[in-house]
């Protein structure tokens, strides 16, 4: 079928969604939902055989919804209603959710289900959640109503209006934090259900700020609400009964002004925060901490374990230099096998744009990132006395897909969303790209992925050659399935061989062209596009950082592209909805789909 995304942003799950139909042989097409574009004239350009709606904060046109059957995907189970419903699920401490797909109609979030998918909720963010579990399951659900529609046979089950529950918007003052009272549990789950967006808004050193992230401490104690370390970026503050890391901070918006940045919590107060104490966190894992590290090492075995963790992937010239320091330590150690990552979020998206924007002088830390992100994959190309595996939990996108290429090996969870291209940042890239990616996928595959800049699932990248192995479990196990997985690796009796013969390649590779030529001739091109103002680089930088709306559906998104498979399925007629298909064919517009801005799509403040 020909399937038209309608989202209010290409976030992580509509993404998702656009590249699992596509490997189920659909095309695809996506148009934004942006408020001052006629979604109607657009929807009708392309006439496609079923709407539907991963993530959508504005009602469909009645013209849409009376055309087309539009299938909403709402994160919350059978008779859930609202839109903050994952907010509400994380601050409630529910420990099993769903996700539905209805059919759109006048009331928001009522219409005819079509598939329900229920999943756990373990105690981590919102935006975490929303891409592990919640993705998962919504991913499922989609390809069982997609099925159910083509087959023309399907009855979708109308809701129950007395087991319906409509929730409003969770507003700040649903979400405020009281430090005199408060305790380290219920800070955490306020602070986990505003992660991403909308925040948790405090006042903070004389300034109101909207707090992002939290996690446990264990042994530092203080005044509730007082500043007592710094750790990596993140302030530790007192609560009642312990304390919390606060990763990232971002300044309420004065009016008129500037969309404000959020930033490394140090980074965000500037000259406001005190002399604090700098507390880093052993390197080597202590499992029986309850404190909070973005890196850390442990071993099992003959295999070495490294993880990071950076808010929303990115890697700020910081975040590298340190990230590569922990590398190094990890390599003097006895390991035969050395798993980077394995963590159940984003693996990694490059330099940190934010921390970029913020700077005196962004091309001077533009530069500064780039160098420090190529030091790091540089040290994972040359290492050649074990095996490296790049353990993917959650996405990976530009620089961060192209580190975890540097490695041996690359294992993704079965739900990973791969964007192995810089061309929407306006940048050639480095990272060595030019070199590993044609050396896994071939000159010719290596030039469309770069240059058709769609996101790529799991499945896809394997059959591309850019990924060696799936794991297909829930991100809770991905984890341990990566231990199990590596232990057995490193006790294979080939794993020397390869070690040798891995040796041998890299000698045979940097006679024919040293890797100091390919990051030479990358970051020339990096350089002139970093220091010249009127680089379209700068402009989008400033708009991906700050949510600016765009003035259109970019180009390569409106664009239907084909299936795997290359061939359209038979053809449902347009607008032929349930009735056609041996139901009753509601009517109505589509509602929000009750997502409270996942993954960084903005909310008005309050909401």
């Amino acid at each position: 079928m020909y399937v038209l995304l309608v989202a209010s942003a290409f976030n992580s799950l509509t993404q998702r969604v656009h590249a699992e139909l596509r490997d189920h042989g659909h095309r695809v097409a996506v148009e934004l939902a942006l408020p001052h574009v006629c979604l109607t004239d657009a929807v009708r350009r392309h006439a496609p055989d079923l709407v539907i709606a991963p993530m959508l904060r504005t009602a469909l046109p009645e013209e849409v919804w009376a055309s087309h059957t539009c299938l909403v995907v709402h994160p919350g189970p059978v008779g859930d209603r609202g839109p903050s419903s994952l907010d509400r699920a994380v601050q409630e401490r529910v420990v099993r959710w769903g996700v539905t797909v209805l059919q759109a109609v006048a009331e928001m979030d009522a219409g005819d289900v079509w598939a329900s998918v229920e999943c756990a909720v373990p105690p981590v963010g919102k935006s975490d959640l929303y891409r592990g579990e919640i993705a998962d399951a919504a991913l499922k659900a989609v390809l069982l109503a997609v099925d159910r529609f083509a087959s023309g046979a399907h009855t979708p089950q109308p809701q129950d209006p007395a087991t319906a529950r409509s929730r409003p918007h969770l507003r700040q003052e649903c979400r405020r934090v009281d430090w005199e009272v408060d305790s380290t549990e219920r800070v955490l789950r306020m602070l986990r259900a505003a992660d991403s967006q909308p925040g948790v808004r405090d006042e903070l050193l004389g300034g109101e700020w909207y707090l992002h992230g939290g996690h446990p401490e264990d042994r530092l104690r203080g005044r509730p609400g007082e500043l007592l370390a710094t750790r990596a970026g993140a302030v530790c503050r007192a609560t009642t009964d312990g304390a919390v890391w606060i990763p990232e901070l971002r300044a309420r918006r004065t009016p008129g002004g500037p969309v404000p940045l959020k930033l490394p919590a140090t980074v965000a107060l500037g000259d406001r925060l005190p002399a604090l104490r700098e507390r880093p966190a052993p390197l080597h894992s202590n499992p029986g901490r309850s404190t909070w590290s973005d890196i850390g090492y442990r071993e099992e075995g003959q295999t070495g374990f490294l993880s990071f963790a950076f808010p929303g992937g990115a890697m700020s010239t910081d975040r590298c230099r340190r990230l590569l320091e922990a590398y190094r330590t990890a390599c003097t150690r006895p390991t035969s096998v050395l798993v980077l990552g394995g963590g159940r979020d984003f693996f990694s998206n490059g330099i940190h744009l934010g921390v970029i924007e913020a700077a005196q002088d962004p091309a001077e830390e533009s530069w500064a990132n780039i160098n420090a992100m190529d030091d790091l994959v540089e040290a994972v190309l040359t290492t050649t006395d074990r095996l490296v595996v790049a353990a993917l939990g959650g996405n990976a996108a530009a620089g961060g897909a192209f580190l975890a290429l540097a490695a041996d090996e690359v294992w993704c969870r079965s739900g990973v969303v791969l964007n192995p291209h810089y061309r929407l940042m306006g940048l050639h890239g480095s990272e060595y790209w030019t070199y590993t990616l044609p050396r896994r996928v071939g000159a010719g595959v290596a030039g469309r992925l770069v240059s058709e800049a769609l996101p790529l699932s799991a499945d896809a990248a394997v059959r591309l050659g850019l990924v060696d192995r799936t794991l297909p479990c829930s991100p809770a196990g991905f984890a341990g399935e990566t231990a199990r997985l590596a232990a057995q690796l490193a006790a294979l009796p080939a794993t020397q061989s390869r070690i040798a013969a891995k040796k041998a390649r890299r000698e045979r590779d940097e006679a024919a062209r040293p890797l100091a030529a390919y990051r030479e001739a990358e970051l020339a091109v990096m350089r002139r596009t970093f220091f010249d103002p009127g680089a379209p680089y700068h402009a989008l930088r400033r708009a991906f950082v700050r949510k600016e709306t765009p003035a259109a559906t970019p180009e390569h998104l409106a664009r239907a592209v084909p299936g795997r498979h290359g061939a359209r399925t038979a053809p449902v007629r347009p607008g032929a909805g349930p009735r056609e298909a041996g139901g009753e064919r509601g009517s109505g517009s589509a509602g929000v789909t009750g997502l409270a801005a996942h993954d960084g799509a903005p909310r008005p403040a309050g909401c």
